[in-house]
């Protein structure tokens, strides 16, 4: 089955039962269900569920303040002789999106830009390595990557994003963080079929044969983006070429300004 549908069930509300204090760890079944641990009691959480996903925010302390400091984002990208921005690449898993990535930080990089790339399975050897991939885990994983995107694109960087990112609202959400203008969303756009037959992972292979749950576009939806700044048709193009046409974008947005 092929999935480009929307995804109504992650707002759903959180069903709860309650485990002895004794299991103090972190549990994931094969089915996706995941038990943790909330205070005084542990959680059974939907794993579909968005809103009940992040338990550390119900215990934010209510103290915590903004500290301004004289260095601020102006200064910052100044020094670099820049402007800061975040290049959003979105797209199906294989559709080339880390290799056009890869050769436009290369040529930015060449040219004496400040850049730093986020990629999608980079960053879950670290900062998201707790993260599954339930329809939560992945709004979680973007948000936590945009976060990490506007504090570089805050230190005067030119930040490349690299990650599947199905979800529009979420992609929405990682827009509306940024300063005006600087969010450029780029469709990397291959058939469900080019990406199969390249699977560079092999992971197509084990998705359509049942043994990778939660995989985007076989059996959990890629919401295609409506209006992308960039919409890059991959096939009959080398990388290269594709990393140039984002390049030169880049330089129009910026003498725009």
């Amino acid at each position: 089955m092929v999935c480009f549908t929307g995804k109504d069930s992650i707002r759903s509300s959180p069903c709860k039962a309650f485990f002895s204090k004794a299991v103090l760890f972190f549990l994931r079944h094969d089915n996706g269900v995941e038990m943790e641990q909330d205070s005084d009691e542990l959680v059974l959480m939907d794993p579909t569920v968005g809103a009940d996903m992040n338990a550390s925010q119900r215990r934010r302390p209510k103290n915590v303040r903004w500290h301004g400091f004289d260095v601020n984002k102006a200064a910052r990208s100044a020094i670099k002789h820049q402007r800061p921005a975040i290049l959003w690449f979105t797209g199906l898993s294989g559709s080339g999106k880390s290799t056009i990535a890869n050769a436009l930080e290369r040529s930015l990089h060449a040219r004496g830009k400040h850049t730093y790339v986020l990629d999608g399975d980079n960053v879950r050897h670290g900062l998201n390595r707790d993260l599954g991939f339930s329809d939560a885990d992945r709004v979680e994983n973007i948000r936590r990557v945009a976060e990490m995107a506007k504090l570089m694109a805050d230190a005067g960087l030119i930040v490349i994003v690299s990650f599947i990112s199905p979800f529009r609202e979420e992609r929405r959400m990682a827009r509306e963080m940024m300063d005006q203008g600087e969010f450029i969303e780029i469709f990397v756009d291959t058939p469900l079929e080019e990406c199969a037959r390249r699977d560079p992972k092999g992971l197509y292979e084990k998705a359509l044969a049942g043994k990778i749950a939660n995989f985007t576009g076989i059996t959990s939806p890629y919401e295609m983006p409506q209006s992308p700044e960039l919409h890059l048709k991959t096939v009959g193009y080398q990388p290269a070429q594709l990393a140039l046409i984002v390049e030169e974008f880049l330089e129009r947005r910026i003498a725009e300004k």
